[in-house]
């Protein structure tokens, strides 16, 4: 079975696991695994491969709307070199502070290729599920999508620099935090901006509507694609951008941006039940981001 819908089956049997994080006693906790041959492209150095393992995970808690309290890491690579173990830790401690979590350690292992499992741990009284939007609420989305589409055209290019620059992102655990007065429904955008609304119809049992035209899709993608259709897939598809996606009153999108830390944008609408997922009024291809090798 692919990895959907190993994940449906899971969740037949884990109720507790939750959206986007568990929640347990007004903890919201997640973990992660990313390994070298699917997600870091040659070229990615290991401090960002610490921020990045670890900011998917922080990610996961911005999601629901919690506070960053705290993330720990696994690392395992055929050979322990002190200077790459030294250079991942301290960019899984930067992304930590840089929200405000702290890094607390993990755990080593050799492994046939380097693979990270993260673990991030936060802290809401409210949390913000997928499975709240309501027709007539607005779809809206933080920062710019297809940076990471980017990022892995600049390193098939040779451009380490700017490939591992775009690779780095700031998790919206503070928007986050701030949108979960408004949201009634919100996950990230890990698995790509289609998937990801497809997700949010899924668990809300309910239609959306995108407007191309409104979708904010970061410059960088415009100077590494070729033509209209490689643009799309990287806005849309591609993924791992780990963006907000929410859904809100239409009464609180002011009052939500001026709280926002982050830029948001309307992009959509929620619809009645039945309606599907369409772009421009056609229907949105359910595809995104899967692990695979």
């Amino acid at each position: 079975m692919d990895e959907r819908t190993a994940l449906r089956t899971l969740a037949a049997e884990l109720p507790a696991a939750g959206d986007d994080a568990a929640v347990v006693d007004e903890l919201v906790v997640t973990t992660d695994m990313l390994h070298e041959t699917t997600d870091f492209p040659a070229g990615t150095t290991r401090y960002t491969a610490g921020w990045r393992s670890v900011g998917a995970s922080l990610s996961d808690v911005a999601a629901m709307g919690a506070d960053a309290v705290a993330a720990v890491a696994a690392y395992a690579a055929p050979t322990f070199d002190a200077d790459e173990l030294s250079a991942f830790v301290r960019g899984a401690r930067d992304v930590c502070e840089l929200v405000g979590a702290e890094y607390v350690g993990g755990d080593l292992d050799t492994h046939d290729e380097f693979t990270t499992a993260t673990t991030a741990i936060g802290r809401t009284d409210d949390p913000v599920l997928r499975s709240g939007a309501n027709p007539g609420d607005l779809l809206c989305v933080t920062g710019t999508l297809g940076r990471s589409a980017a990022a892995l055209r600049y390193f098939e290019r040779g451009d380490a620099e700017r490939g591992n620059d775009r690779f780095r992102f700031e998790p919206r655990v503070a928007a986050g935090v701030e949108l979960a007065g408004y949201a009634t429904a919100m996950m990230d955008s890990s698995d790509g901006l289609a998937r990801s609304v497809h997700q949010l119809a899924e668990a809300s049992d309910c239609g959306l509507s995108v407007d191309s035209a409104r979708i904010p899709v970061d410059a960088a993608v415009s100077d590494v694609t070729d033509g209209e259709s490689d643009y799309w897939e990287s806005a849309l598809h591609f993924g791992e951008d780990f963006e907000l996606v929410f859904t809100l009153p239409e009464s609180a999108l002011e009052r939500a941006a001026a709280a926002s830390v982050t830029p948001i944008t309307r992009i959509g609408r929620v619809a009645e039940s039945g309606a599907g997922v369409t772009l421009d009024g056609e229907p949105l291809p359910d595809r995104g981001y899967t692990h695979s090798a």
